[in-house]
């Protein structure tokens, strides 16, 4: 059943199941004490599944353990709330109980920011998580889903297709779908063991993470096509936005995560073993798991490298700019750098230049003078700098019109050659 807390601030949300253990389960009121207190005696097949949804608005991690305390005490005791809110991986027996936690830091407003922490004994199972993990839950009532209808698109719905009914879906639907690697909609299998519960947490959980990677991967194959067909204007946009650079920041949270599972799931399987809770399916399964898990770090290697290479276009990108600017600059300066000889030599005042003599009432043409030697050094500097390249097309145009003179010399000498000799004759190549 699931329950918010009121005097929980923000509400705190928690949902409680039993399970016979024959296949079937049905959601309970919040009863932990009570159940950890009737575990002792009885020892029947059932066990039960205690789950707290940690709001994403706390900020530190005194917050969360508030919240748990809130929550799981009693029973539980402070060295098994320390245990689940803590950060980074950790599998071991506290009191009797394994206790299990991936918990990445960071921000908890980010989704990337992952958090999963569980308390295991023989008949009960209390996790924790940070914010909702689609799919978790079990659910009762058997919803209508779109998954079981057959799709139309809305342009052919009825006309095309009237006797086979169906349902119309739109873009965004079919989008949202394809972004989960699971489907809320589907029944989950019912866990006739405490290991095939803990099993579904951990299967979720991972797919829920592969969510995250294939949604930012999309994210930055669009980026990657506005970049290669957009301009200046997009290119600068991302820079000024920081994108690349969050986006490795982000990956960076979630490949933290990825590492803490990695650690943890095969840990795990070993306490788990020595307790004997674990059946041979499960841990086939956890095996499994744990090459899913390798394989999305690689995974988010490979776009981790992607990210690198896009940031580094565009480094490159913005060093070519800021290069042509300052080549605009050097040009810029060169236009005034013959002023500047000119005044640098004969001196600011205007008495002080050539053809200017202000004691000759007749004009003498100084101000003409003046501006065609400034064109003058103007010219003589821009010639210098373009020498080279003068001088490097001069060559090539040199070199193209002698190679076309020695092949038109060789094939004419060729014509006579062939002219003098007998029919039966070959030309020598």
């Amino acid at each position: 059943m699931e329950e918010l807390l009121p005097f929980s601030s923000p509400p705190l949300k928690r949902t409680a199941y039993i399970f016979d253990g024959e296949g079937n389960f049905s959601s309970k009121a919040w009863d932990l004490e009570a159940w950890q207190g009737k575990q002792r005696e009885d020892r029947d097949s059932r066990f039960s599944w205690y789950h707290v949804e940690l709001p994403r608005s706390y900020t530190t991690l005194a917050s969360a353990a508030q919240y748990l305390i809130l929550t799981l005490c009693p029973p539980l005791k402070l060295q098994d709330i320390l245990a689940l809110a803590s950060n980074g991986p950790f599998c071991g027996f506290v009191d009797e109980a394994i206790i299990f936690r991936a918990n990445s830091s960071g921000p908890t407003t980010s989704e990337y920011t992952q958090k999963l922490a569980g308390r295991v004994t023989k008949n009960s199972m209390i996790t924790v998580a940070l914010g909702r993990i689609p799919g978790l839950e079990f659910s009762t009532s058997s919803p209508d889903s779109l998954l079981t209808e057959i799709p139309h698109l809305a342009n052919t719905v009825r006309s095309a297709f009237p006797e086979h009914g169906g349902c119309v879906i739109q873009e965004h639907v079919l989008e949202f779908y394809l972004l989960r690697n699971h489907f809320e909609d589907v029944s989950h299998r019912v866990p006739r063991f405490i290991s095939g519960l803990l099993m579904h947490v951990l299967e979720i959980h991972v797919d829920h993470l592969q969510d995250i990677l294939t949604k930012l991967e999309l994210h930055v194959d669009e980026n990657e096509y506005e970049l290669d067909q957009g301009g200046y204007k997009v290119k600068q946009q991302r820079l000024v936005d920081r994108l690349f650079s969050n986006m490795q920041l982000r990956l960076q949270r979630l490949l933290q995560v990825l590492s803490h599972g990695e650690q943890i799931v095969p840990r795990l399987k070993e306490k788990l073993d020595s307790r004997r809770w674990l059946i041979e399916q499960d841990a086939a399964a956890i095996e499994t798991l744990v090459g899913r898990l390798q394989k999305q770090k690689e995974n988010a290697g490979f776009l981790a490298a992607r990210i690198n290479a896009l940031q580094a276009g565009l480094d490159t990108w913005q060093s070519e700019q800021i290069n042509k600017r300052l080549y605009y600059i050097s040009f810029s300066s060169i236009i005034f750098l013959p002023m500047s000889i000119v005044t640098s030599v004969f001196g600011m005042n205007v008495g002080g230049i050539p053809w200017t003599e202000q004691w000759t009432p007749q004009p003498t043409y100084g101000f003409r003078n003046v501006v065609l030697l400034c064109a003058a050094i103007l010219l003589s500097i821009l010639g210098f700098f373009s020498a080279g390249s003068i001088y490097n097309y001069a060559r090539k145009l040199w070199s193209s019109d002698s190679i076309k003179r020695v092949t038109d010399r060789s094939f004419s000498w060729k014509l006579a050659q062939r002219n003098r000799q007998k029919p039966y004759d070959y030309i020598r190549l």
